[in-house]
Parts: C-alpha cells; sequence; structure tokens
C-alpha cells in the first residue's frame, strides 16, 4: 500500500512487517484522526487507474511501519506506463535532441557535402539542415541520404532517397553509388559529413567488384535467417561491399571526414554500426568466411575469390586514409536507457537495469527475463511498483515461414514462462518502429495473454514453431503500432511488476 501527499504528485512508500495474523486479514484496520487528509494509491490490474481515495495522515495496518521514502506516483494504468517510458525512450533518441550540438565547426573554404545511411538518416538530415540554417551555412550544404522506405523527411539541400531495409534493392545500390561518387570528387579542402544510423548496412547495397547484386542478396538473406549476431551479420557485409567497412572514408581521401553515428548495437562498437562506412575494419575476409562456413551458407566461388584475396581487404586502422577522419556517438541505447530508468523512477517505479547491450535468441531471453520477473515478485514486495528494463538486440533463428520479429518472438517466450502470473505486464519495442518486417514496433504482454489467445483459437505452439509471433499478438489486439520513429537505438524492453 502507498500513502501519498497528494495524488499523482508524491507518494509515501511504507514497508509493513506483517505478522502472520495480519497477513491473513482480508481489509485492513486505518486509524483515523482528524487532521492530515493524504492520498492512497492503489495498483489495479489491466488498464485500471493509481489514485484517486483520501485517507488520514496517521494510519495502523496490524504492523509497525518499517520505511517511509517519498517518491513520485503515477495514476495511469500498466499499459500506459509502459507506453509513457516507450515514448520517453524515442524522444531521447531524437535526432533533433543530438545532432545538432555535434555537427563539426567549419571552415571558411570548400565544399561541405551531407550523405549518409540509416532509418534515422532523414531526420538526422533535417536536424543538420535546421542548425546550419541557425548558424548561416546552409546554402552551401548539398549531399545524398538513403533510409528506408516510409522513413523520408522532407529536406531543403539534401535529397532524401528511400530503399528496401532489410533486403537490399535497385534503389539502394544505385544510392550507394551515386554517394560513394560523391565523396570521390572531393578534396582536401572539404568537408563530408556523414549522418550514420542502424539500417544503413542493408541501404548501402553497393557489392564489391567481382560479385554481383543477386549473390550480396542472397547471401544477407541467408544471415537474417541464421541467427548470427550482428556484428557477424555486418562482417560479412562490409567485406562484400565496395562501400562499408571504410572504404567510404577511403573514397573521400584526402577531404575531412565528420560521422556522427546514432548506434543501435550492442557494446556501440562503431565498426559495426551501418557496418562502419567510415570506420577502420578489424576484421577481415577470412573472418567472414569462417562466419558463413559456421552457419552453412553457401559461398558462390566469386565470393569465396574475393574474401581470400589480400588485395580486397578493408582498409586498417594504420592506413592514411583515416588521418583525417573523426566519428562520434551522438546517441546510443545506454543513453537511452538511463533516461528512462530516471523516468520510471520519477514515476515512483524502482527500476532493475538489465543493460542496454543484452543478446541471444530472442524467446530464451524472454524465457529467462521471465524467470527473473517471478523471482522479484516473491523477493521483493516491498519495492513493488517495480520494473525491469533491457535493451540490446537478440535474434531469432527463423525455421519457418511466419510473419515474425524479434521482439514479437521474445514476448511470446516471456508470455509462455509467465504462464498467466498476475501483476506482470510487460513491452518489447525495436525504438525504429518495426519489428523485424512488420508494422508494428512490437507487443504488450498481460496477465491474460494466454486466456486471450485460446479465446482466439491460435496456439502458442504453432506460433513458436513458425515464427509467427506477429500474427498470434495481432489476433487478440496487443501489437504496439507507432510507425516510423525515424531514430534506432535499438530494441526497448520494460517489465512492469505492481
Amino acid at each position: 500500500m502507498f500513502y501519498c501527499l497528494s495524488e499523482g504528485t508524491t507518494r509515501l512508500e511504507v514497508g509493513i512487517n506483517r505478522s502472520a495474523s495480519a497477513k491473513a486479514a482480508a481489509v485492513p484496520t486505518l486509524a483515523i484522526p482528524r487532521y492530515g487528509v493524504y492520498a492512497i494509491c492503489f495498483l489495479f490490474g489491466r488498464g485500471q487507474a493509481m489514485g484517486g481515495y483520501y485517507i488520514p495522515e496517521m494510519c495502523s495496518q496490524g504492523g509497525h511501519v518499517a520505511e517511509i521514502s517519498m517518491k513520485p506516483v503515477s495514476k495511469d494504468g500498466p499499459e500506459d506506463i509502459l507506453r509513457s517510458l516507450f515514448a520517453h525512450a524515442l524522444a531521447v533518441a531524437d535526432p533533433m535532441s543530438c545532432v545538432p550540438s555535434n555537427l563539426p565547426e567549419l571552415p571558411e573554404r570548400g565544399r561541405v557535402v551531407v550523405v549518409g545511411a540509416g532509418k534515422a538518416s532523414a531526420s538526422m538530415a533535417k536536424a543538420a539542415e535546421e542548425e546550419a540554417r541557425a548558424q548561416n551555412w546552409l546554402e552551401r550544404v548539398e549531399g545524398i541520404v538513403v533510409t528506408r522506405y516510409g522513413h523520408g523527411v522532407a529536406c531543403e539541400r539534401i535529397e532524401i532517397i528511400e530503399a528496401s531495409h532489410p533486403v537490399q534493392d535497385a534503389a539502394g545500390e544505385a544510392a550507394a553509388r551515386r554517394i560513394l561518387d560523391l565523396a570521390r570528387e572531393l578534396n582536401v579542402e572539404d568537408t563530408l559529413i556523414c549522418l550514420v544510423s542502424g539500417g544503413g548496412s542493408a541501404l548501402l547495397a553497393l557489392p564489391a567488384g567481382g560479385i554481383s547484386s543477386a549473390e550480396k542478396a542472397t547471401i544477407n538473406r541467408a544471415l537474417l535467417r541464421s541467427g548470427a549476431p550482428i556484428d557477424e551479420v555486418n562482417c560479412v557485409r562490409k567485406h562484400i561491399s565496395a562501400i562499408k567497412g571504410g572504404r567510404l572514408a577511403a573514397a573521400a581521401a584526402p577531404a575531412r571526414v565528420v560521422s556522427l553515428i546514432i548506434s543501435d548495437v550492442p557494446h556501440d562498437d562503431p565498426s559495426v554500426i551501418a557496418s562502419g562506412p567510415t570506420v577502420a575494419d578489424p576484421t577481415t575476409g577470412a573472418d567472414a568466411l569462417a562466419i558463413l562456413l559456421r552457419y552453412e551458407i553457401e559461398v558462390p566461388g566469386s565470393v569465396r575469390v574475393l574474401l581470400t584475396d589480400p588485395g580486397s581487404e578493408t582498409p586498417k586502422a594504420d592506413d592514411v586514409v583515416f588521418g583525417n577522419v573523426e566519428n562520434v556517438i551522438v546517441s546510443k541505447p545506454a543513453h537511452m536507457l538511463s533516461a528512462v530508468a530516471v523516468r520510471a523512477e520519477a514515476l515512483g517505479l524502482t527500476v532493475v537495469s538489465l543493460g542496454a547491450d543484452l543478446e541471444g535468441e530472442a524467446r530464451e531471453c524472454g524465457r529467462e527475463h521471465a524467470a527473473l520477473a517471478m523471482r522479484l515478485k516473491r523477493e521483493r514486495e516491498n519495492d513493488f511498483p517495480l520494473v525491469i528494463l533491457s535493451g540490446g538486440e537478440t535474434t531469432v533463428t527463423v525455421r519457418g515461414n511466419g510473419r515474425g520479429g524479434r521482439n514479437a518472438e521474445y514476448a511470446l517466450g516471456l508470455a509462455v514462462a509467465l504462464e498467466g502470473a498476475g501483476g506482470i505486464y510487460a513491452m518489447a519495442c525495436d525504438t525504429d518502429g518495426i519489428d523485424g518486417v512488420e508494422e508494428n514496433a512490437g507487443v504488450f504482454v498481460t496477465p491474460d495473454t494466454l486466456d486471450r489467445v485460446l479465446k482466439a483459437e491460435m496456439s502458442v505452439q504453432v506460433a513458436l514453431h513458425t515464427n509467427d509471433a506477429y500474427s498470434l499478438f495481432e489476433s487478440i489486439g496487443d501489437l504496439v503500432i507507432t510507425g516510423p520513429t525515424r531514430t534506432n537505438v535499438n530494441d526497448f524492453r520494460a517489465i512492469l511488476i505492481i
């Protein structure tokens, strides 16, 4: 029970040392003096509000007050709280809040070329243009940015091209070729500003010399279905690309290159984010070939020749082409998760953070998090309401032909393991607004998820076997649909225990 100074603003968190008889009591006893009316906040079930009742300043519950601390409290229902936390995550990662202050100071002479790739790249370009206008150098700006279909933003000086993601298409290949050609035009007086975000690797779809677009696309599809983590996927992508793995920086040398990067990968390695078009590549062709063989992906002869040719290796850290290159991470999952934790505490929630770098098979992560939630529910009753936060990027080993998404599959694994446990709600979403290739950002899990699945005549086991978690959550109306968010700091997961 939580006693509040005023509804929706602050809470007295009261821990009670209960006796056996007090635990058995159906209704607490309240001692009511004639003064000090405060608000009492209860946590109700699905969709019900917190707050709205009044009790006096002093009370008794058949026990002794053990701890009192002042915290704010939300009066929203569980799903509203989860939506609020997700909205805050997106606001923190908005390019308008992280790009302008990181733009470089420019020399008076030389071209200012802006290029970019990723799901956030168009909104990053818009933010760059707004700052350029404020600093009176917008008229110097030119450039090309490629983003996912539906993620474009109208810009004045920077051309925005939309292309396919996560599987490449001709539009992405043409855009990558134009970006590379533009970089090659630059000289030592010029500045290349690169706006890089998650999704850029698939969007910069220009194959390396000697291999075809079809061969590159086939390997990419196989990698996406393999369950390989993103660093391994992008290792291969770098080595079969003409623009990734530092090759864009090499093309621009000796011009000054400044890359502003929004991270969407665990541990924020800039050489992995969008396959590091302006970053020295620590991996080798031999590494890429080993990954393909490990996941039993067919390697065409032309690709094998490329990966075993020392002359086709990506540029390394000691290469002179990186002498005038600066790579700056302007936003990352850890920033997002820390800000959400602060927001959650402001709402009166106890926060347990698992960090922003989680990886692993999605459904297994869901089961592990369910076990943690159940343990916390048993052991930390006095800390309720409590939220478990995590970020990172899980993977799905695709064995079926269903409509999936790693967050939906994570949530289904979570729901199955929770077995309808009361008072536990969850939300799992991708911050780019697209979970996999569907139109939803993610899904909700509630205590009655499995009951509603049965009523909808859907099968949890079939959904897991066919990787069809999307269809299951769609059938019960628990998809989270935001549309393109035009940012991308990887996954957002929150498990609320009340």
